[in-house]
């Protein structure tokens, strides 16, 4: 992630002409050897294997943050607390508690903050919401919000930081329900209940040998157990009377990044598939039954596309959508927009999380309501 908002950075000016140059000033990492490449590689003035040395960096006015769960709320708090904004990465801390420690020292030093909720920034998916908030599929009755990967199905997976509960949390649910409870709450509002099950299938992982990037076997490496969750589902009820199911797994052979959403509504229905990322599936009308679905290309006139390319159709990546956070981070900053999602949007996300968490301990509905 650190070279995917390195990347990000050094496109800004290729996309949009509204927001500063940004400098990378310095790169830190604590494994000897990456910083000193990564600074070479993406043209940074300075690195260090110690993240304190660029919070006393006086050229430094930003940091981004894309270390394991368990030092977001450390590092994250200690970079505005040194008067720095703040762009970390998701889910900002292992609980709700670490999110609202980040969201106050923001607040208290008056800094400006982003999170790395991307999936709000395809311009697929702010038309859906769009559509939505429109009335096109009529009111809201239930929806299907789904985050299916394979990256941990193979059991020689590496025990890593992810598998731990002290390092990673609540597995499956820091990792990719949390975009879920995030995009349900972008999309249909506040959440006013809800009742989950979890389940860890590979009980144990071999330990890997030396430091690891992304998500690497280690094969023969001697077996550890897996602390936290490989799956989880929710029911939902939404404040505004819809419900939803969510629904995210780490460990799905056969699926390859499959996040996306069904929303049902009284005249239509809107889905939307990340491996189609600028497609959106579309019912609406008077139908009612039999009701004929369309394929609809997202252009130029949604979101951000028109930075990136220039008709309907043309594939966005996910580096893309970095460069569009990249964007609202560094507006944010100026005063001149907003980021595409803050601090504040993950201590609900995260309480969202702890309350799936609850619920499988009670075995009961747990009330989010404010």
């Amino acid at each position: 992630m650190g070279a995917v908002h390195s990347r990000a950075y050094n496109r800004l000016t290729h996309h949009f002409d509204d927001c500063p140059r940004p400098v990378l000033v310095a790169v830190a990492d604590d494994a000897p050897g990456r910083a000193e490449a990564a600074a070479a590689r993406f043209g940074a003035r300075r690195h260090c294997l110690d993240w304190r040395d660029l919070i006393t960096d006086p050229d430094i006015d930003a940091v981004s943050v894309t270390v394991p769960n368990f030092l977001h709320r450390e590092i994250g708090c200690a970079v505005l607390e040194a008067g720095k904004h703040l762009w970390i990465e998701k889910p900002v801390g292992l609980s709700a508690a670490d999110a609202t420690a980040v969201a106050e020292a923001a607040a208290a030093h008056h800094l400006r903050t982003a999170v790395g909720f991307n999936y709000r920034a395809v311009p697929a998916v702010r038309a859906a919401r769009t559509l939505i908030a429109d009335g096109a599929i009529g009111d809201i009755t239930h929806a299907r919000i789904r985050l299916f990967s394979d990256y941990a199905a193979h059991p020689d997976g590496a025990l890593t930081w992810r598998y731990s509960r002290e390092l990673g949390g609540n597995g499956v649910l820091g990792d990719l329900a949390s975009h879920g409870a995030d995009l349900t709450r972008f999309l249909l509002g506040d959440i006013d209940a809800l009742i989950a099950d979890t389940a860890t299938f590979i009980a144990q992982r071999p330990e890997p040998s030396a430091a690891t990037t992304g998500h690497q076997l280690a094969t023969g490496g001697r077996l550890g157990p897996v602390e936290n969750e490989d799956y989880v589902s929710a029911q939902l009820r939404m404040a505004s009377g819809a419900r939803c199911v969510l629904e995210a797994s780490r460990v799905s052979v056969g699926e390859q990044n499959s996040y996306g959403f069904e929303i049902h509504g009284t005249r239509g229905r809107v889905a939307w598939d990340y491996r189609r990322m600028g497609e959106l599936q579309l019912a609406q009308g008077d139908h009612y039954t039999d009701a004929p679905v369309s394929d609809v290309h997202v252009g130029p006139g949604s979101g951000d596309y028109a930075a990136f390319q220039p008709g309907a159709a043309n594939p966005m990546s996910y580096d893309d959508l970095k460069v569009i956070e990249a964007r609202g981070f560094l507006r944010a900053i100026a005063g001149t927009g907003p980021a595409v999602a803050t601090v504040d949007d993950a201590v609900a996300s995260a309480k969202t999380l702890d309350a799936m968490t609850d619920s499988v301990a009670t075995g009961s509905w747990v009330s989010l309501r404010r």
